[in-house]
């Protein structure tokens, strides 16, 4: 379930520098008023496709998926989001609700800004202004250019892109616990769960990865760099 926790104010918060780091101190004490930081477990609804946008999040620690619920019951994974991610950036000012879901696939700290807050600084304060709209515009190529770079892989392509991702950009190691399920990971690449684990299977028998439970050891990084590249 659920927790609002207390913690230390942005004055002090190491993740300042991520977009406030400018901001004065009188800016970030109305930040710190106007904030809080939740802790959610695993499986939690972060927000609901259709609630009405009123903060600015970002992720402290943990994952979280971003997904559409669509007509035909089939979620879309549109990205996983990280620690020190901004997410929800794509409809903060565009929409008055959420067009997507966002739920966490690991135990996560999210810390919430007031909107109106966001907007007031952004009227007052040109270079945040400036940082806060160049920080969306990362947000949005990064997604586009992975759904993009999705769109042009066959299957093998698509299963080494994504095992590549967690590996290098997610968990910084060569082995990790698998943070979503087979079927997630369908969602996730735009295929059918039974070829995930088809393909999987056959990564595990060329012996380019190793698979114990929900554990992905990468054994050979340049066979799955090389199918990555020309899948």
């Amino acid at each position: 379930m659920s927790e609002v926790i207390q913690t230390a104010d942005c004055l002090d918060c190491p993740y300042r520098s991520l977009i406030f780091e400018n901001l004065n101190a009188e800016q970030l004490i109305r930040v710190t008023e106007n904030r809080k930081e939740i802790l959610y477990k695993k499986g939690e609804v972060v927000c609901k496709q259709g609630d009405r946008v009123q903060s600015f999040l970002y992720l402290k620690t943990g994952l979280v998926k971003i997904f559409k619920e669509n007509n035909d019951n089939k979620p879309q994974i549109i990205s996983i989001a990280k620690p020190k991610d901004f997410i929800g950036l794509l409809s903060i000012f565009s929409q008055e609700v959420y067009p997507f879901s966002i739920s966490c696939i690991e135990d996560s700290a999210i810390c919430f800004v007031d909107l109106d807050v966001i907007r007031s600084l952004i009227r007052e304060d040109g270079e945040f202004g400036l940082v806060f709209l160049e920080k969306m515009s990362e947000v949005s190529e990064n997604i586009w250019q992975s759904r993009l770079e999705l769109s042009k892989k066959n299957l093998r392509g698509r299963i080494a892109y994504t095992l590549l991702e967690f590996s290098q950009n997610i968990f910084d190691d060569l082995q990790f616990d698998l943070p979503i399920s087979r079927k997630e990971l369908a969602e996730l690449i735009d295929m059918t769960t039974e070829n995930v684990i088809r393909i999987l299977s056959e990564f595990r028998k060329d012996e380019i990865i190793g698979i114990s439970g929900k554990t992905i050891t990468i054994l050979d990084n340049n066979r799955l760099e090389q199918i990555n590249l020309h899948g």
